[in-house]
């Protein structure tokens, strides 16, 4: 892997800066202020994913995905299904914001708060946003690490239909259709999918392969009952059900048992918009809904443990274009949090007020900055602000920077669980990045490279509590022999993506990626250390080529380097190059097939210890769109 770091550092110092590799000159992005704005006129990174990309990856779990962008590595415990965590330039997954069109999803009930995206798969989805960075003007608490934006089918003007069906390894099926019909006052989406496999053993020593089966759905309403003024209605469902395995008596290792835990999530979005003069104004309601229960048998009629999460939240949010050289954001929130464990339900509120200018005052510069103020009904008020700036000095060459901060208020697990303190302060974040994008031979080439550096404080960890604190009635650990929370990390993350991208003609795409991160615990008893599961080394290349009879074809080559496990560094995780190969050949329009296989090389490696992976993996399937 320095090998491979040398080479790529070298290669981004002799050839010129070039664009942002998955970025169109005239892209709308949401993700960077709150509205839409042109991606070349924000200074912060940001990745775009669209539902052609998803396609022709034909990937299934969204994390798979996102693991080939700049700045992100995923690690799943076990086969689809398993807990998957996200990390962006190696800040922890808890501190990975989830929006599913417009809605917080990060979970309330959650020891951490992360979003589990083992639950979330790219049937329903026809765009992501990934911001890579702290950005808690916009968003608020839990963007330390950054932001992914998932929108679900989009409302369109007409009608339009797609649905495809695959089967293969590990009897895996998925069946996905989608559905957008409107005209210019009324639009609406449907999607709905399915997903089962039998898996593989989610303890690497075991012998029983682990299932996990979903149904999932969401739907989007948009009525505009005059010019500029109207409705807006979103929802997303979606049904888990997953096989564990687990520490069973007499020997209490991790190896295969009867285990298994259900998740029930709905996000929901209802608003109404109206253009009032120069201000676009927005007010809505948001839900985010997550139960999940536990079963220690398939015998077993009532869960052995659960958790229920929700959160409530009330926003209104003006864009103002007051001239062509100034927009102004602004809003106000409340967030109204719960979390029930069976026993016991804990409350806690965030009220918040945020304001952003977007200034512009010659075509080629955008300065935007912004201040937040957010005030939580248990550790009180926290101010974040952000700048970013972009400047184009000509038409090919595009130069960013920004600073930003990044708050995550406790959860509620963390202040009112048995290992709770309520007590806690809020990890904050301090982050700074300076990017160079440029692009070449008209547009046939583009690269990027960016450094970035982040610092968080107050970072809450589980505290094992030493034995003259548990009786000490001052301590935070009194009578908590099995531990508590605690703000006790500091940690540092630093580095350098390099991205680019290749069209020499139409039919033939090459997109590469290399991303080196330093990422530290600064925390007092392992300073040195490497964060758990933080590579240092990733680099992703992928190629398609579209012959002139229509076939397809395609491949991706993800190197993941050495990580560790566990934050003491005391057990390895081995470096790993994962390689896949794909095809897709159309008949007629409408109608088309393809397949894939993944991990051809049937390489053996593991992301988290002790669960296992994939091994090579062989799926076919049928793709059909009306439109």
């Amino acid at each position: 892997m320095t090998k491979l770091k040398l080479f790529l550092y070298a290669s981004a110092a002799l050839l010129p800066a070039v664009a942002h590799a998955q970025s169109d000159e005239d892209q709308i992005v949401v993700v960077a202020s709150g509205v839409e704005q042109e991606a070349e006129t924000t200074g912060r990174s940001i990745t775009v994913l669209d539902r052609a990309a998803i396609e022709t990856r034909q990937t299934v779990s969204l994390s798979d995905l996102l693991a080939t962008t700049p700045g992100i590595t995923a690690t799943r415990n076990g086969g689809p299904g398993g807990v998957t965590a996200v990390r962006i330039r190696g800040a922890e997954d808890a501190q990975t914001l989830v929006l599913i069109d417009g809605v917080r999803a990060n979970d309330p009930s959650a020891p951490a708060g992360a979003f589990d995206f083992g639950n979330l798969l790219t049937g329903s989805i026809q765009r992501v946003e990934i911001l890579r960075g702290p950005n808690s003007v916009i968003w608020g608490s839990q963007a330390l690490g950054g932001v992914v934006n998932l929108v679900t089918q989009a409302p369109v003007d007409g009608v339009a239909a797609r649905a495809n069906a695959e089967y293969g390894y590990a009897e895996q099926v998925s069946a996905n259709a989608a559905i957008a019909a409107g005209n210019d006052t009324l639009q609406g989406a449907l999607t709905g999918g399915y997903f089962r496999t039998d898996g593989v053993s989610q303890a690497a020593v075991g012998t029983e392969a682990d299932g996990y089966r979903q149904y999932n759905a969401s739907g989007r309403l948009r009525y505009e009952f005059a010019p500029g003024f109207g409705v807006d209605l979103r929802g997303y469902y979606a049904n888990s059900r997953l096989e564990l395995d687990g520490f069973a008596p007499p020997t209490y290792s991790f190896g295969d048992t009867d285990e298994y835990s259900t998740a029930q999530e709905l996000y929901g979005y209802a608003g109404l918009f109206a253009d009032i003069g120069p201000v676009a104004n927005r007010i809505a309601f948001t839900i985010a809904d997550i139960n999940r229960d536990g079963y220690n048998s398939t015998s077993d009629t009532a869960p052995a443990y659960l958790y229920r999460g929700r959160s409530e939240r009330y926003e209104y949010r003006g864009d103002a274009k007051l001239v062509d050289q100034l927009r102004v954001t602004f809003g106000a929130e409340r967030e109204n949090l719960r979390f029930y464990d069976g026993f016991v339900t804990n409350r806690a509120d965030i009220t918040s007020f945020y304001g952003q200018a977007i200034v512009t005052p010659v075509e080629q510069v955008t300065l935007t900055a912004g201040i937040r103020n957010d005030d939580h009904s248990r550790f009180g008020a926290h101010t974040s602000w952000g700048a970013n700036l972009a400047v184009k000095p000509f038409e090919t060459t595009l130069l960013r920077a920004s600073y930003g901060e990044g708050f995550k208020a406790p959860t509620l697990y963390q202040l009112f669980s048995d290992y709770g303190t309520e007590s806690l302060d809020p990890e904050t974040a301090k982050s700074w990045e300076v990017g160079v994008e440029q692009s070449a031979l008209n547009g046939a080439a583009k690269l990027g490279v960016t450094w970035f550096h982040r610092d968080t404080r107050n970072q809450i960890d589980f505290f094992s509590c030493p034995a003259a604190q548990v009786t000490n009635p001052a301590s935070i650990c009194f009578n908590r022999p099995f531990g508590t929370y605690a703000n006790i990390a500091r940690t540092r993350a630093e580095g350098v993506e390099v991205e680019l991208a290749l069209k020499p003609v139409e039919a033939f795409t090459v997109t590469a990626n290399y991303t080196y991160t330093d990422a530290e615990n600064r925390s007092a008893g392992y300073e040195g250390n490497q964060l758990a599961r933080r590579p240092q080394d990733t680099a992703s290349l992928s190629a398609d080529y579209r012959l002139p009879f229509g076939l397809s074809l395609g491949g991706t080559v993800t190197i993941v380097g050495d990580s560790f496990n566990d934050q003491g560094n005391f057990t390895r995780l081995d470096g790993f190059a994962l390689g896949s190969i794909r095809a897709e050949m159309p008949i007629g329009d409408r109608f088309a097939v393809y397949g894939r296989v993944e991990n051809v090389t049937d390489e053996k490696y593991q992301v988290v210890s002790g669960y296992g992976t994939y091994g090579r993996a062989a799926y076919a399937g049928v793709r059909i769109r009306l439109n």
